[in-house]
């Protein structure tokens, strides 16, 4: 039986070419603010601070609202140009999360890994 790997916890601004999280394949867990929506495509834009990435929703039954705030876990593909689309097995909405609160304590719990 095959296992599906946990995403790992990424701010979108870290998912950059020269991150170890940069990989196809991989599993992520990404959160921003819905900035664009194509129904025909599937295909959502998350954004957070200056960082964005596209988000093929096309296996999820989840409502988006341009302007909410959205969590995904699925699969990175980069495609030729290097450029990323994450494929999303799990969405939900987060609306009410403060995000600055959300990446202190992201660095908090790095912080208290490092530590072990």
């Amino acid at each position: 039986m095959a296992t599906i790997a946990s995403g790992a916890l990424i701010n979108l601004e870290e998912l950059v070419p020269s991150s170890q999280h940069f990989k196809h394949g991989i599993s992520l867990r990404v959160t921003g603010k819905l900035q664009d929506y194509d129904v025909e495509t599937a295909v959502a834009v998350i954004v957070d601070r200056n960082a964005s990435l596209k988000v093929d929703t096309q296996h999820l039954n989840i409502n988006l609202r341009i302007g909410s705030i959205f969590q995904f876990i699925g699969e990175l593909l980069l495609e030729p140009d290097n450029e990323a689309i994450l494929k999303a097995r799990v969405g939900r909405n987060m609306d009410g999360m403060d995000l600055n609160l959300y990446r202190q304590s992201l660095k908090l719990l790095r912080d208290f890994q490092a530590g072990r």
